[in-house]
């Protein structure tokens, strides 16, 4: 649905050759054109109007004096540096452009009638006088001649199967006479055909097709030839078949024009020769001779020059066809004058910009157009906008309001059927007057639409398709308001430039803004253009208000009624701002918010003015997908982009729709978001089909109509305006609009509460009065969930308003389940029952009891409001809600048989099922019933609290259930402290906590209840000697067991290493001093037993225990830290070599794999990125059966994986683990040695005690000092988290993810890489030992 609009043009009238012009090329290194004409080749400047080089080739006898000369073909050859023309002489001329020297290349004595070239230019195919086709190479080597026509068909030359004859084959609605109908008269060529031959070559150079007429029956036909002149196909006979041909450059189509007894038709031949469809030109029999075709570059616009027949005006037309979802459209109609200095001698399509078209006319005149796809829209943002989007169709405008239905074309609401072809429509740029529109015809007159309420029926506009249904009219048209005609100053020259208004905006009511051309060619005319009638005149007349002239080619003009502002665009990317409310009208740069003057790197076809954090800019795109905000790219794969409200939407060649909202964002973060990475719930981003391009945007509504690249149309609702537009409902109250569309586009409707509760819950009784259905309501309280969408599903770019503080000790549901219920109880409680059923319901915990009385209620007392609900219903609604089982307990939980026989009755259960059950329930006292009931219900809990109140003929079966449901605490809660069931508990709980090994637990239930000989076991068997011996005391245990109590004791706290309480019970209980003595010297506790030695006079103790446990533990200590040392020096010299090997293997394999890698440009020169793939693989297969084993073999595993074996994978992180133990575990001796190292001086032995204190200060420092070798900054590095964010870089990212890829360290091993700390007590020393 776009229409192809002029983005620039160049005139060149000034320069001008001899003779009449006949040929031309576009020298595409230097933009100049050659023209060849009946004196020579001339090369002409466009740009300085002048005439570069003049070439005559009269003198050189190449063409005759008198005019009569002919060049048939002209060929730039870039490679070359030449220029190749061919006359009808029979010569084959070649140009020099550095020598300026013509040369003769080759001659034909038959004479020449056409020369084409391939398009890679090694081949040139000529057609000679005598009908032969001549193919040399681009060094004008002869490759071989052959005739013309042939009887051959050609190499594919189609297969006869034999089917039967004509007269036995079935002739469908012609009948059997077809069987024997004569042939059809065949019409031979016209008398305005040239009956020249034509060449055209496919778009890869691989086919070359001629058209020629035949010899003996006067017709055209089509051969398609192959690369070495070989006959591929020949063309079916067609009657009336006419000279022009054109090969479509994508290969899948010929072109031709085909004159029929009632139209005049374009039609297209496959390369087999054979038809395959076609569209006729608007105009009748004979009226018109198609004299050329021409395909532009990328085969989407087909040129057709059309000459007219009529006797009173001689005149040429160019036409633009377009093609989308298999139907034909006129883009664009180019009116040339009826005088003979209009006439157009040549035209050709630019070579490398597709929508460049080159005109040369025969009085020396060169015009070239540029044209660009546009999407004519109303830009209109509110609902009386109609979404309209106008598609050019010759003298037809195709109008389609989106509004009202989404129909592909050429389907449309109506159409306006005008007087002339249509070139251009434009839009009213008020948003009050969004659906005004204009068209601009090639007879250059405006007719202007409005709507509004003039009821008469007008005849030029018509009902479309998808406008009613033939009774009734669906569709808002407007009507013809009048037609103008646009005066602008005349020219001098006989020559007019067919499309002499350009870039035709509608300010306002009754002002226009075009550009036109100035006299210079490097000018450009801003014409403001205004509606004024006056009297005597028929016809109303669009006049000149005021002329601005710009130095430039304006190349796009973008207006924006918001701020009133216009901008133009030169081609060198210039930005200026037009100040049309000034009188004059003012020019002046674009700049920023700074004052700095804003251009475009790069000249853009398509802008627009927006918004963007509080300052306009200006967006541009390029004819390359580039996109600029200002002069900033922010991206470089955007296929289309429209402005709606505060919104950008554009579309990508990654097939993604972008919507970022410019009120919210800045120029710096648009590059960001507008890349294809996005979370699942980026709202911004959503994928599209390939190809698709932006239509338009429905206003107050969340439609975005997308065009596919076939031409049909996609309607999708991007989740970013629909979030937008249900915000905005929101904010404004309007719960009803926004759940329709929430229901419809299934959004969750968690964001009804979630985007501001406290809102939410201030209005409940409105969004209730709003919703009014109790369908819809019970919908919205089924999907709430506690998940916060605002935070997870639809993250608003805004933040929301915060929660209230009810909402930090509530939970969302029960929060908006209770608001709901008193708002429907406050409004119309038999109304919404049902709905205030489902807040029960919805509850985090269920109220099912609750809900259930409700119903039960409403049996027992049925309402009169006869919107009410019955009980049945309820209760249907209810077990819809909830399983049929579960409310079936939970009414039995409510102790309430009538409820419960009113659930089963609605339930599929059997009656002989829960009848007896029931009945024999009812035969029970209460407090026993209830606990049958809970007991059923499983649950233990409230069936404990009934059994306990049944009496103690029960309470072997309440201990019993108390064992099985271990139900001990909760038991104990209902029996006094003092009885005997207490007791008989607490003994249960005891044994069962001896059961499950917590003794010390155990023994204080015991003690609790005097079971003090099992307490007295409990208390031993965790070694709590303390409770123990007050046990024993309330046991009134005598000295000796005493003391046996405290060997028995002393030896559990000797396993466990506790020597000093140990010493106590030994000293205290069992009356030992000498053996708690020597469990304190086992115990290293020097001074404790010294004390003792003392306090009992054993000092016969000092000589025979004390020193030689000094002198035996500094020996211990002594060879404990020489092993320590020598350890941490072996480990720490193979940790460097296992470093370096494992660097070198690195380098080697980054030189090997990456450089060799398809990812290589992600690395610089410099990279230390590596793979590190290659180093794993030895050990993957390893790996991988470690962990499909079972879980005992697999620790087992785990403690094996860091071995200190020389060449195992994981040796470093072995040896890190071993110089870490050591580490820790030579820092931990400082305060044993120090206890030591008093002792051996008080004794005499400083000897001893300076080696030991320098031997662990040695081990110290060589710790500390290697700390830094091991633990380096560049391991501690790569140990880190990879994080990603602004100062990332292709080599930190790829290193990151090949580390995380091939990383073999477990999470478990990231604590070998942190620096271990060491204690730093230097109070452990004694300096009265010196240094």
């Amino acid at each position: 649905m776009r229409n192809l609009n002029l983005l620039k043009s160049v005139q060149c009238t000034k320069a001008k050759g001899y003779g009449d012009p006949q040929c031309f090329t576009i020298r595409t290194d230097t933009g100049t054109v050659l023209v060849g004409s009946n004196t020579g080749l001339y090369e002409l400047d466009p740009c300085t109007e002048q005439v570069l080089n003049r070439i005559s080739l009269i003198g050189e006898d190449f063409l005759p004096e008198d005019g009569s000369g002919w060049i048939v073909g002209i060929q730039d050859l870039p490679d070359q540096e030449s220029v190749c023309a061919a006359t009808a002489a029979g010569d084959v001329l070649l140009y020099n452009l550095n020598t300026k020297q013509v040369e003769c290349v080759g001659s034909v004595n038959s004479g020449l009638t056409n020369m084409s070239w391939s398009p890679d230019q090694d081949i040139v195919v000529l057609t000679t006088g005598q009908e032969t086709i001549i193919m040399m190479t681009r060094d004008f080597d002869p490759v071989t001649e052959v005739k013309i026509h042939q009887e051959d068909f050609g190499e594919g030359k189609f297969i006869t199967v034999g089917w039967g004859k004509k007269e036995t084959q079935f002739h469908g609605s012609e009948g059997k006479q077809a069987a024997v109908q004569k042939p059809k008269e065949i019409q031979p060529v016209l008398p305005w055909d040239d009956c020249l031959p034509r060449i055209t070559w496919r778009g890869d150079g691989q086919f070359f097709a001629v058209g020629a007429i035949c010899p003996e029956s006067r017709i055209r036909k089509v051969r398609i030839w192959n690369r070495e002149c070989v006959l591929q196909s020949t063309s079916e006979v067609i009657s009336g078949l006419e000279q022009a041909l054109c090969w479509k450059p994508s290969g899948s189509l010929i072109a031709s024009s085909q004159r029929k007894p009632n139209k005049h038709d374009i039609v297209f031949l496959e390369r087999n020769g054979l038809l395959h469809g076609e569209f006729s030109l608007p105009f009748e029999k004979d009226k018109v001779n198609v004299k050329e075709l021409l395909w532009n570059a990328d085969s989407t616009v087909l040129a057709v020059w059309l000459e007219d027949l009529q006797a009173d005006g001689n005149s040429d037309k160019i036409q633009l066809w377009t093609v989308g979802n298999y139907h034909w459209y006129l883009k664009q109609s180019l009116h040339f004058g009826s005088n003979a200095a209009s006439k157009i001698a040549f035209l050709t399509w630019d070579p490398l910009l597709p929508y460049k078209l080159h005109i040369l006319c025969q009085g020396w005149q060169y015009i070239s157009y540029e044209w660009y796809w546009c999407t004519d829209r109303s830009t209109g943002e509110d609902s009386c906008d109609l979404a309209s989007v106008a598609v050019i169709d010759g003298d037809k405008v195709l109008v389609t309001n989106f509004q009202q239905s989404v129909v592909p074309p050429p389907m449309c609401s109506y159409y306006i059927q005008l007087h002339a072809p249509v070139n251009q429509v434009v839009f009213h740029s008020e948003p009050e007057h969004s659906r005004d529109f204009c068209v601009l015809t090639a007879d250059n007159r405006l007719a202007v639409y409005r709507f509004g309420s003039n009821e008469s029926i007008d005849p030029t506009v018509k009902i479309g398709t998808a406008g009613g249904n033939g009774f009734r009219c669906s569709a808002v048209t407007p009507h013809l308001e009048q037609v103008y005609s646009i005066e602008l100053e005349k020219n001098k020259n006989e020559w007019m430039d067919p499309l002499n208004l350009r870039l035709l905006t509608w300010v306002n009511d009754s002002t226009f803004m075009a550009v036109g051309y100035a006299a210079n060619v490097s000018q450009s005319i801003i014409y403001q253009l205004g509606i004024s009638t006056e009297e005597g005149k028929e016809n109303a007349e669009i006049g000149i208000r005021s002329i601005v002239t710009v130095d430039g080619l304006v190349m796009s003009l973008c207006y924006n009624p918001k701020h009133r502002i216009v901008v133009l665009q030169m081609t060198d990317g210039q930005l200026l701002k037009y100040l049309c409310e000034s009188y004059p009208p003012l020019l002046e740069p674009w700049t920023d918010s700074s004052g700095s003057e804003i251009s475009f790197p790069q000249p853009c076809v398509q802008t627009a003015l927006c918004t963007i954090s509080g300052e306009v800019a200006v967006l541009g795109l390029t004819d390359r997908s580039h996109l600029y905000v200002n002069d900033a790219k922010v991206a470089t794969n955007i296929s289309s982009f429209i402005l709606y409200e505060e919104f950008l939407l554009v579309t990508s060649h990654s097939h993604v729709c972008h919507c970022l909202n410019l009120r919210d964002t800045s120029i710096k973060a648009l590059p960001a978001l507008l890349t294809t990475n996005s979370s699942s719930n980026d709202e911004t981003v959503r994928r599209i089909e390939r190809g698709s391009r932006i239509v338009t945007v429905v206003p107050s509504d969340s439609k975005l109509i997308l065009q596919m690249p076939r031409g049909n149309l996609e309607t999708i609702h991007h989740r970013a305006l629909v979030l937008a537009q249900i915000r905005k409902w929101l904010d404004k109250l309007m719960f009803k609009e926004a759940f329709e569309s929430m229901r419809k586009l299934r959004i969750s409707l968690n964001l009804i509460y979630d985007h501001n509760p406290q809102v939410f819950l201030e209005n409940v009784e409105t969004f209730v009065k709003q919703i009014d259905s109790v369908n819809h309501i019970n919908l919205f309280l089924t999907e709430l969930k506690e998940e916060d969408v605002t935070k997870t599903m639809y993250p608003s770019p805004t933040s929301a308003v915060a929660l209230s503080g009810q909402r930090e000790y509530q939970k969302k549901v029960d929060i908006v389940c209770d608001a709901m219920r008193t708002a429907m109880e406050k409004i119309n409680p038999h109304k919404y029952c049902l709905s205030i059923l489902t807040t029960y319901v919805r509850k985090s915990t269920p109220e099912l009891e609750v809900a259930l009385q409700k119903v039960h209620e409403l049996r027992e007392n049925p309402p009169s409001d006869p919107e009410a609900v019955s009980a049945e219903e309820a209760l249907k609604y209810l077990l819809f809600l909830v399983d049929v089982n579960e409310l079936y307990n939970y009414s039995l939980g409510t102790y309430d048989f009538d409820l419960v026989i009113m659930v089963a009755e609605k339930s599929q259960k059997d009656p002989k099922e829960y009848l007896p059950f029931l009945n024999e329930l009812k035969k029970m006292g209460k407090n026993y019933q209830r606990y049958s009931i809970d007991k059923y219900l499983k649950r233990y809990k409230k069936a404990l609290e009934h059994l306990g109140k049944c009496g103690s003929e029960h309470f072997v079966e309440l201990l019993n259930l108390v064992k099985d449901q271990n139900l001990y605490s909760e038991a104990l809660k209902l029996f006094p402290r003092n009885s005997q069931e207490c007791k008989e508990l607490s003994i249960a709980y005891g044994d069962y906590l001896m059961m499950k090994q917590q003794f010390e637990q155990a023994g204080l239930i015991f003690a609790r209840c005097g079971e003090y000989d099992k307490a007295l076991s409990s208390f031993i068997s965790c070694s709590n000697w303390q409770q123990a011996f007050c046990m024993a005391s309330q046991l009134h245990y005598p000295q000796e067991k005493l003391a046996h109590l405290a060997r028995t004791l002393t030896g559990k706290l000797t396993e466990q290493r506790k020597h000093n309480e140990a010493a106590v019970l030994l000293e205290q209980y069992a009356q030992d001093y000498e053996e708690a003595i020597i469990s304190l010297l086992e115990g290293a506790a020097w001074e404790e037993a010294m004390r003792l030695i003392y306090k009992y006079n054993r000092q016969d103790i000092l000589e025979t225990n004390l020193k030689p446990s000094l002198l035996n533990a500094q020996s211990n200590h002594m060879a404990f830290l020489e092993s320590q040392k020598t350890s941490f020096t072996r480990h720490k010299m193979r940790l460097m070599l296992v470093r370096e090997l494992k660097e070198k293997q690195k380098q080697e394999q980054l030189d090997e794999d990456v450089v060799d890698s398809p990812d290589c440009e992600l690395f610089s020169d410099t990279s230390s990125v590596m793979t590190t793939s290659a180093m794993s693989a030895k050990y993957s297969q390893s790996n991988s059966r470690i962990s499909a084993r079972s879980s005992k073999n697999r620790r087992k595993a785990e403690r094996k994986k860091h071995s200190l074996k020389e060449g195992s994978p994981l040796e470093d992180l072995a040896l890190l683990e071993a110089l870490r133990e050591i580490i820790h575990t030579v820092d931990g001796l400082t305060g044993e040695v120090h206890s030591l190292l008093k002792m051996l001086v008080l004794y005499n032995y400083d000897a001893k005690a300076l080696e030991l204190q320098q031997t662990l200060d040695e081990s110290l420092q060589l710790i500390e000092k290697s700390l830094p070798e091991i633990w380096c900054e560049k391991l501690q590095q790569d140990s880190a988290p990879s994080t990603f964010g602004p100062d990332s870089t292709a080599n930190s990212i790829m290193a990151s993810y090949q580390q995380t890829k091939a990383s073999a360290y477990s999470a478990t091993d990231a604590e070998l890489f942190r620096l271990p700390k060491l204690g730093k007590n230097t109070k452990w020393k004694l300096s009265i030992l010196g240094q």
